[in-house]
Parts: C-alpha cells; sequence; structure tokens
C-alpha cells in the first residue's frame, strides 16, 4: 500500500483532490485538515460509494493505522488510493492550519 507524506497531502489538496478522513465523528469535530471529507471507519464499507472513483483518493487518520486499512480497501476495489503518514496528527503538530467545531 502506498503512503504519502504531509507535502504530498498539502499539494494534493491545493489541486482539489479527494481526501477522506476515516476518524470517528468526535475525534473529527476536535481538530482536521481543512477541506477534508469524514467518512468514519466503522461506517466505511456501507458509505464506500460516496467515494469519487476518479483520481487519486488520499485517506487519513490519527496517525496512518486506519487510513491504511481503508485506503486498501479502496485499492482492491480499483481505486487509486493513498494512505497519510503521519496522519493528522503530525499535520497539526507541523504546524499546517486545522479546523475545529469547537
Amino acid at each position: 500500500m502506498r503512503e504519502v507524506d504531509l507535502a504530498a497531502l498539502e499539494s494534493a489538496l491545493t489541486d482539489g483532490a479527494t481526501v477522506i478522513d476515516v476518524r470517528e465523528r468526535d475525534e473529527y469535530a476536535q481538530v482536521r485538515v481543512p477541506g477534508v471529507t469524514n467518512i468514519p471507519l466503522s461506517e466505511f464499507v456501507a458509505r464506500v460509494d460516496e467515494i469519487p472513483t476518479d483520481g487519486t483518493v488520499y485517506v487519513v487518520c490519527a496517525v496512518g493505522g486506519r487510513s491504511l486499512q481503508a485506503a486498501q480497501y479502496l485499492a482492491a476495489r480499483g481505486v487509486d488510493a493513498v494512505s497519510v503518514a503521519g496522519g493528522t496528527d503530525a499535520w497539526a503538530g507541523s504546524g499546517r492550519p486545522v479546523e475545529s467545531d469547537a
């Protein structure tokens, strides 16, 4: 399974790529990468048809474990999917902008 770094995610966001955050709703509400769509891993299989399949799909979670699982699932369905290494924790820790419902 392919993993990309934060710079690749940042570039993809600028280009309008699809980015799916698979963390649970409460995690997503606390802090998230701007411009991502939340489809929690617990709902992922049921909602997979909501994910566009044209172009690369970037998958992010807290640190990279859940996003790897989701990206592997998408890849098995023929989707060009990559996991973001380090996830939201690394994104926030790097000083990049974040959003929050708080």
